[in-house]
């Protein structure tokens, strides 16, 4: 019970912070939006018309939506407001836009703004590699304020549409299916996509430069296609046809895939790579011709099902996104490289986790940071996938490859909290998680051990120490090795600070391995080895 209740105070506390998010969200709800964006080369300065379906879940005098305002010549200035064709009075400040209407519970209207301004970011304006002029929409966490109007939080998904025009040498990518290109003069061309499936503004984004463009196949129904600067046609082409099995994988492995297309795009992401929902943006130096990430490519594609589609409800839950990502990430490379490979590469996170816990002793779910940009970390990443690495071994394989499969199709096109997780997996084993989310989600830190040993007549003795602050429970594996080379694989449950455990022997270990398989998060250390 005490348990229990401790799991309740973090998750009021989350939920505490989570409401202050979702306060506007009780007003409205975003059904649909469609940008119709004008670019140029003479400046950065982007022309705007947003056409926004609100529906107000309640009677209201007003509500807002997210821009930021103009200052020092960056950021969005509105030029006027209407609601179902009828002028609305409006105020922009402290990058909040404010509308004065009365809405009744129930209704959808249409609003459209128009607007103009330079991007601070967001929209990244700049040139690639070779010189070229390009733009690439460049959202999360919630950067696309600042260059469109919106509800910026992932809990309030919405279809989307864009209707760029551009001069007539870039070719424009956008989210969902390709609907209309049109030659409007000689040097104007008009570009139309729409996404009918709803996704957060964090990966909703459109994308326009010169590019090679490659049809790949389809997959399932879905087209996967290669966008990559001319210049490096041929190996981007190489390089990103590796999606084509990739996404099959995934596929196979977890549900169908939730969008009308798959294009891989070469970019000027500030990341390594931006799971935009069925438009990934990967870094202009991705590009190698000698497929050198691989890994790359298939941890964004595993965002299309975990973090665009299955989407965290607040930012705090990243994990749900990024170590769902991270950990099936290693899970295609174990199939299509070997174990080897998967074992090496979750040594390495680990590794990565405890040398990120000695400079931050902060849990998975971490309510303190208000920088979201900060929640891109060791924690999200590799812990976060350490977790369903051990979730994997605590359940076994047939119930946690049900457990995921379940969450997914539960969470399609939806939003999930941690204990949402734990829920369904908690209903598909039949076992109570508490514990297990408590220590390895919402505590700091991980297990670090030390064994103690000797022996005599016939009987090992172990003292295994907890040197870290907070008391982890968790079963360790050991192989004890003989002096002819004979392994005994023993398993022992430790739950205390101090811990002593006696076990039958022939003869004195030649040395004794922790965690020979690799499944426990932990630091530890052998008396004698």
């Amino acid at each position: 019970m005490r348990l229990r209740l401790s799991i309740l105070a973090i998750l009021l506390s989350t939920s505490l912070m989570a409401q202050k998010h979702h306060e506007r969200l009780e007003k409205i709800d975003v059904q649909h939006y469609q940008f119709a964006l004008k670019l140029n080369d003479q400046n950065d300065r982007i022309e705007g018309v947003a056409k926004i379906d609100i529906k107000f879940n309640k009677d209201i005098s007003d509500f807002y939506l997210d821009l930021i305002n103009e200052s020092e010549g960056k950021g969005m200035n509105v030029d006027g407001i209407s609601i179902d064709g009828q002028k609305t009075s409006f105020t922009h400040q402290n990058d909040r836009l404010t509308l004065d209407y009365k809405g009744k519970k129930g209704d959808v209207k249409k609003l459209i703004i128009s607007y103009q301004g330079i991007p601070k970011t967001g929209l990244v304006i700049a040139e690639n590699k070779h010189g070229d002029r390009t733009f690439f929409g460049d959202n999360w966490p919630d950067r696309g304020r600042h260059w469109l109007p919106t509800v910026d939080h992932p809990s309030d998904k919405a279809t989307v549409e864009w209707i760029v025009t551009a001069p007539n040498y870039y070719q424009v990518i956008g989210n969902g299916r390709f609907v209309e290109r049109t030659n409007l003069t000689d040097d104007l061309t008009l570009t139309h996509w729409r996404s009918d499936v709803v996704i957060p503004t964090k990966v909703m984004v459109m994308g326009a430069a010169r590019f090679a463009v490659e049809e790949v196949g389809e997959v399932h129904g879905a087209p996967i296609s290669t966008w990559v600067y001319p210049q490096d046609r041929e190996n981007g082409f190489y390089d990103y046809s590796q999606a084509y099995s990739i996404i099959d994988w995934f596929i196979n492995n977890i549900g169908p895939y939730p969008y009308a297309k798959l294009a891989n795009v070469q970019s000027k992401t500030q990341f390594g790579g931006m799971e935009n929902a069925s438009n990934i943006f990967y870094f202009e130096n991705s590009v190698t011709g000698e497929r050198a990430f691989e890994g790359l490519i298939a941890h964004e594609i595993a965002h299309q099902w975990f973090g665009n589609s299955a989407s965290e409800a607040d930012w705090h839950h990243v994990w749900l996104s990024e170590g769902f990502a991270t950990y099936f990430t290693n899970v295609y490379m174990e199939k299509t490289h070997g174990r080897d490979r998967f074992v090496e590469m979750v040594k390495e996170q680990r590794d990565q986790i405890i040398t990120f816990s000695k400079g931050q002793m902060v849990p998975v779910v971490n309510t303190a940071i208000t920088d979201y940009m900060k929640l891109l970390n060791t924690n999200s990443y590799q812990k976060g996938g350490w977790v369903l690495h051990m979730l994997r071994r605590k359940v076994g394989d047939d119930l946690f490859w049900k457990g995921i499969r379940a969450y997914y199709k539960k969470y399609t096109l939806s939003n999930a909290y941690t204990e949402d997780l734990q829920q369904v997996f908690e209903t598909v084993t039949g076992t109570d998680l508490d514990a297990f989310f408590k220590q390895w989600i919402y505590t700091a830190g991980q297990p670090n051990i030390f064994v103690d040993h000797s022996y005599k007549k016939g009987v090992l003795n172990l003292l295994v120490v907890q040197e870290q602050s907070e008391v982890f429970d968790f079963p360790l594996e050991m192989d004890i090795v003989l002096k002819d080379g004979t392994i005994q694989r023993h398993v022992i449950q430790v739950n205390e600070k101090r811990q002593a455990f006696t076990l039958d022997l022939k003869e004195k270990p030649a040395t004794i391995v922790l965690d020979p398989d690799s499944w426990l998060l932990f630091e530890g250390k052998v008396s004698g080895n």
